[in-house]
């Protein structure tokens, strides 16, 4: 799977946010609000392909946390950005 370019992270107001690109005016319901590890992700993935294995590595080796936290936050985060459009499979 991949990011979509669609999709672009901007830090607004110190807050990080994805935003859908293309439209004229801003459509806040294209606006998508992340934490820290949902931002580290985005970055972390941008222009790559990648697998839910590979973003639950990443929250392991980063926040040093357990396998099936890592596994589920993934899966999370993936869930959520399939729903929003901004993951192309």
């Amino acid at each position: 799977m991949r990011l979509s370019n669609n999709y672009i992270l901007r830090e607004i107001a110190g807050e990080k946010i994805v935003v859908k690109q293309g439209t004229h005016g801003v459509d806040m319901t294209k606006i998508i609000s992340f934490n820290e590890s949902a931002s580290a992700l985005w970055e972390e993935f941008s222009g790559k392909e990648f697998t839910s294995e590979d973003a639950a590595v990443f929250l392991q080796n980063r926040y040093g946390i357990e396998t099936a936290l890592a596994n589920k936050d993934a899966e999370v985060w993936i869930s959520k950005l399939v729903e929003c459009g901004a993951i192309v499979l």
